[in-house]
């Protein structure tokens, strides 16, 4: 009876490392559905119009200055991290101009540059 025991316990142990991984951090690529993308890493950005710069990074929300001439210029971005794969954002401290965004599927470009290093 125990090495039945001793085999369920490792049959459980391996099934659990075949779970995906789950991305519980606002770092990565950003999609909305007008086809206006960002990007995060760390306190790094890419904004929607292509500015690089740094913002105020936390693992789970992320805020930036807006910077000219993209719309909104000069306000606050308030970033955060719904859940895996969604982020919720409202322009300045006031709820009302929210947006969801969600995490963009890898390019064909991506998955093409993928293959070929394997």
């Amino acid at each position: 009876m125990w090495g039945q025991v001793k085999k369920i316990g490792l049959s459980l142990c391996l099934a659990s490392l075949s779970v995906p991984a789950c991305a519980d951090a606002i770092d990565g690529h950003w999609c909305h559905k007008d086809g206006r993308r960002f990007s995060i890493r760390g306190p790094e950005i890419l904004t929607p119009g292509g500015k690089a710069m740094e913002g105020n990074y936390s693992r789970h929300w992320f805020s930036y200055v807006v910077p000219i001439p993209e719309p909104g210029a000069g306000e606050t971005i308030f970033m955060t991290l719904l859940n895996e794969n969604t982020v919720q954002t409202r322009l300045g401290e006031a709820a009302t101009a929210q947006e969801v965004w969600i995490r963009c599927t890898p390019s064909i470009s991506a998955i093409n540059a993928l293959r070929s290093s394997s």
